[in-house]
């Protein structure tokens, strides 16, 4: 599937509820970069697919961008640490993927996992994001399905999409 210029991570639907769509994703390989500032994160991991790795060579860009809250152990203390992470290419192994030059672009492989999703369109910002996030956790609750850990962001667009064409993502990893 391709949105814009990249290819999106191929998952598999497997029901819903409401406006939550579940889905399968297969095992992923990730570059993945903590960072307080969003474009600090960005660029690190741009520079690193466009050939600051062991290879000197450009990895093809893929949609979504994922972003996350790192959140501690022990809540409600929260950091302010985020982490953003690009998917590697389909097909591609841990073991095929460059390394990074840069010691703050860490590769890890996520294992294949359900996510529950809500769908929005815009430009992102904290309160859509947080609007989507709440209802994405009230329908989970309302379906009684158990949510495993923090929810993330998808973005899928170029930043020079405008609002009403990008399509963004709230995601939970689920067990149902």
């Amino acid at each position: 599937m391709k949105t814009d210029m990249t290819d999106t991570i191929p998952y598999e639907i497997t029901g819903e509820a409401g406006e939550i769509e579940f889905r399968r994703y297969p095992a992923l390989v990730i570059a993945t970069v903590e960072s307080t500032l969003n474009n600090a994160g960005f660029n690190l991991l741009f520079s690193y697919i466009t050939g600051k790795n062991s290879t000197q060579k450009s990895i093809p860009m893929t949609s979504p961008v994922i972003t996350s809250e790192q959140i501690a152990m022990t809540a409600p203390v929260v950091s302010d640490a985020t982490s953003m992470s690009f998917v590697m290419p389909q097909g591609l192994t841990r073991d095929e993927i460059p390394e990074p030059l840069d010691g703050r672009v860490q590769i890890m492989t996520l294992p294949e996992r359900e996510v529950a999703v809500i769908r929005f369109r815009g430009y992102a910002r904290e309160n859509e994001v947080t609007a989507a996030e709440g209802r994405l956790r009230e329908g989970l609750k309302q379906a009684g399905i158990v949510s495993v850990g923090e929810s993330f962001l998808m973005r899928y667009n170029p930043p020079w999409t405008p609002g009403f064409l990008r399509r963004n993502e709230v995601g939970v990893e689920v067990k149902r």
